[in-house]
């Protein structure tokens, strides 16, 4: 049976806690209500994803396929104001899981371009979609101890260590489904293609110290031919720090669409991540606006390194300005200040994370950022995905071949 949702507002609002009225009323507008009966199949893993569900009424199961598993390992269940679907919406991947009713069961659903219009616009949507995420990670950790427990247990008289091989194997495999969603998650949030400048070279370099990484990068054409350029750092790594980047990144694109006070943009995603965590993390970031008319380029640093300008001439400087990390201490209030510097004909600017500058050889000896600097000034009058790839490359080689510590993000702005 199917009807349109009109008068859902409150396993909406169960679901999402702190919904804004915008996002709300859509919900309710696109909402389709169906019901389905026991033992039905509503998203098949590998099937490609195009509905977003909210269970209004029932149970359902999410399981996924285990390689040399019997069964189907049990990732978690979802009744009443729980949803599910989101993440193959987001990173435009297969489904991940299966999901099926354990009783007759009534969902709203909502396709594919709906939900995506509802994200977009709204960060509480997003701040709830980062709490369920994290508590999905959790519970499949636990669930996968539990898991190699009890087969420990069963099989230890007579097969001890096999038992306890094959569900390490399960567990592990259950993990690292999770850890690869979340890093699909992360990549589809930063861009694909970098926005075409007219007289500017854009480029960016990416790679996570784990499978998943707490960094980001960030640039978007604005309505008046400007181009708004974000690079964050969180301070910890793994599924947790990619998650509350994902929240940070929702928050700058929401507030400095229309908002030309860059100072004001970076209060406001303070006082956002704020409201968005209890976690004790926090971000560094660098956030500017380049008018490519004037190459003028403003910029509010938050704790982050400070971005090298590298001139046609060959002269270099690190670009100051005062700001704290954003996120994780209400009081003191942080204070920033704007700072400019034109970009003109044959000047290069180059935005990195600290596991650029921080990239260690067997010795302990960093990167460093003189060595950056040097570099930079040496390639200057190449394009910048060449100046791009020689960064990199430059700071693996003086890596060697130990492993990396930190992410490696890079974005650089070249003016032809």
């Amino acid at each position: 049976m199917t009807t349109r949702s009109t008068g859902n507002t409150a396993v909406i609002r169960k679901a999402f806690a702190g919904l804004d009225q915008e996002a709300l009323d859509k919900f309710r507008t696109f909402a389709v209500k169906k019901t389905y009966p026991p033992d039905t199949v509503l998203c098949a893993e590998g099937e490609t994803a195009d509905i977003f569900y909210i269970v209004n009424a029932g149970r359902v199961v999410i399981s996924r396929e285990v390689e040399g598993a019997d069964d189907d390992f049990v990732m978690g269940f979802v009744g009443p104001g729980g949803y599910f679907g989101e993440m193959a919406l987001i990173t435009e991947e297969a489904r991940s899981a299966t999901v099926t009713t354990l009783v007759e069961t009534e969902v709203l659903e909502i396709k594919k371009d709906q939900f995506e219009e509802i994200f977009s616009a709204s960060p509480a949507l997003a701040r709830s979609l980062l709490g369920t995420l994290v508590e999905i990670i959790r519970e499949t950790d636990q669930r996968a101890i539990e898991d190699l427990e009890a087969r420990y247990g069963e099989l230890a008289e007579a097969y001890e260590q096999l038992a306890a091989a094959q569900a390490d194997r399960i567990a592990k495999a259950a993990l690292e489904a999770q850890l690869e969603v979340a890093a699909k998650a992360q990549r589809s949030l930063m861009p694909t293609v970098l926005p075409n400048l007219p007289g500017y070279q854009l480029a960016a370099r990416f790679e996570p110290a784990r499978q998943i990484g707490g960094d980001m990068y960030d640039a978007r054409l604005l309505e008046n031919g400007q181009v708004a350029v974000l690079l964050a750092d969180v301070s910890d790594k793994g599924a947790h720090a990619a998650l509350f980047m994902a929240v940070a990144r929702t928050l700058f694109l929401t507030e400095g669409r229309d908002n030309d006070d860059l100072v004001g943009v970076m209060r406001n995603v303070h006082r956002g991540l704020i409201d968005a965590s209890r976690y004790d993390m926090f971000v560094t970031a660098i956030y500017g606006v380049l008018d490519p008319r004037s190459g003028l380029f403003r910029y509010v640093r938050a704790g982050h390194d400070e971005p090298l300008w590298v001139g046609s001439d060959g002269s270099h400087k690190f670009l100051h300005g005062g700001g704290r990390f954003l996120g994780l201490w209400a009081d003191p209030a942080p204070q920033f200040d704007e700072q400019c510097i034109r970009v003109q004909s044959g000047d290069c600017l180059v935005i990195y994370s600290d596991g650029v500058t921080d990239m260690r050889n067997p010795d302990g000896d960093s990167y460093g950022r003189e060595r950056l600097a040097k570099l930079v000034t040496t390639l200057r009058a190449y394009d910048a995905e060449r100046i791009a790839d020689s960064i990199y490359h430059v700071s693996q080689q003086h890596r060697g071949p130990i492993g990396a510590f930190d992410d490696f993000t890079l974005l650089v702005i070249r003016a032809e």
